[in-house]
């Protein structure tokens, strides 16, 4: 970590769970502090747990976020196993554009899925996965000119 913020490169950090993020950000921190992270480009991948504390902490460190549509093809999974208040929120998509933190939408392709963006605009938008259970409520969800602002160039820093 310190290697990658003296020489100024930009990363990202593929992490689902809050345990792993915040876990991450104690380094990232903690790095931060001597080789500050200011200007430098970096960002979670997935992020369907993070805490409203840990999007604090990204923010703060300057950092972005880039959501895939996994919750589209394994929303089911998710709520059999954690709930479906739990999966109202994964990944807090609002809280986040709330919290200022660029965000970045994709598809994973092609671990999750295809790379087709359509496939994630219509999740961002519907909040519900491709078997057809909804698990975002309305308010957590994105409009149509929302979800197409939510871009990787944002993420990637481009102007």
């Amino acid at each position: 970590m310190r290697l990658l913020a003296e020489h100024r490169w930009p990363f990202r950090m593929h992490a689902t769970y809050d345990e792993t993020i915040s876990r991450a950000l104690d380094a990232f921190e903690a790095v931060n502090r001597e080789v500050p992270f200011d200007g430098l480009h970096w960002w979670f991948d997935h992020a369907e747990t993070i805490s409203p504390r840990s999007i604090e902490r990204v923010a703060a460190l300057g950092g972005g976020i880039a959501i895939q549509n996994r919750m589209a093809f394994q929303g089911e999974y998710f709520v059999n196993r954690y709930g479906a208040q739990a999966a109202e929120q994964a990944p807090p998509i609002k809280r986040m554009l709330g919290a200022g933190l660029p965000i970045g939408a994709g598809t994973d392709a092609t671990r999750v899925s295809s790379y087709n963006p359509w496939v994630s605009l219509e999740w961002l938008v519907t909040g519900r996965s491709v078997g057809g259970m909804t698990l975002n409520p309305a308010e957590q969800r994105l409009d149509r000119t929302e979800a197409l602002n939510v871009d990787q160039s944002r993420v990637f820093g481009a102007v």
